[in-house]
């Protein structure tokens, strides 16, 4: 499938716009805060998949401009979870479409607006370069539900180092776009993102799809963190959500709009 045919595809979380060699993947569910289903996982992989076997050589990952990604859907996990549902019980799907963005033969990019929470993080730090505006607010809210951002910790810890991505996990306090700026989670910053992203793209859509691919293989040899790491982190993924607390917590929440911390009236 050549990217014509792939930009004619009819998708229903995501929206995609095919400018050769670019690909450009809007994260599209305003309905529900741009929050991670089964559906746009399969989406997005089918996509990325799709794309490692065509001339595309830069994606561009950009949400909503007041949410980029809020993170899984509670509701959509906690129906997966009442009905043995796999895609959203299933941590290495997300796993992989991660390591997808981080090591497949093509640069991404994050362009990211407004909120961004748990899971979203983890698409922001697969992803190659990170272009951000003002607006731009990151967290990790894992740990006020018993959960643990098993899963976004390694391309977290890639990209910042360790102690901070531990100190925006159990802190799970927001962190604005500057400080984000500075800790290196994001790479450019301006008022207005789109004048900076098109600069770098600019520059990005000058490489040959070869030259990528070896150099994507090239920094995932010197730095395997995504892949030694990937077992455990899906362990504890798994130990955190068959923890039938942290499912009822969640349940909770999804239904009444209760916090794990708050007592029931």
């Amino acid at each position: 499938m050549d990217l014509n045919q792939l930009s004619q595809l009819a998708f229903q979380t995501i929206r995609v716009q095919i400018d050769n060699p670019i690909c450009t993947i809007q994260l599209y569910r305003p309905e529900a805060n741009n929050t991670i289903n089964g559906t746009m996982l399969q989406e997005l992989t089918q996509l990325l998949t799709a794309l490692q076997a065509t001339e595309c050589t830069v994606v561009v990952l950009e949400g909503l401009p007041e949410v980029f990604c809020f993170g899984a859907d509670f509701g959509a996990m906690a129906e997966s979870h009442q009905s043995h549902g796999e895609v959203e019980n299933d941590p290495e799907f997300l796993y992989n479409l991660w390591l997808l963005l981080a090591t497949g033969p093509f640069m991404t990019i994050a362009h990211v607006r407004g909120k961004v929470n748990a899971g979203g993080v983890g698409f922001v730090s697969a992803c190659d370069l990170v272009i951000a505006d003002t607006t731009v607010t990151f967290s990790l809210s894992e740990l006020l539900f018993g959960l643990i951002p098993a899963c976004v910790m390694p391309f977290l810890v890639r990209k910042v180092g360790t102690q901070k991505a531990h100190y925006l996990t159990v802190t799970t306090q927001t962190i604005s776009a500057e400080k984000a700026t500075e800790w290196g989670l994001v790479d450019d910053l301006g008022e207005k993102s789109k004048p900076l992203l098109r600069k770098h793209l600019m520059r990005l859509r000058r490489m040959s799809k070869k030259t990528i691919t070896r150099y994507k293989r090239f920094i995932s040899e010197i730095n395997p963190i995504l892949t030694t790491a990937k077992n455990t982190s899906l362990s504890m993924n798994a130990e955190v959500f068959s923890d039938q607390d942290n499912l009822n917590a969640i349940r909770r929440y999804v239904e009444e709009g209760i916090f794990p911390w708050e007592k029931k009236c």
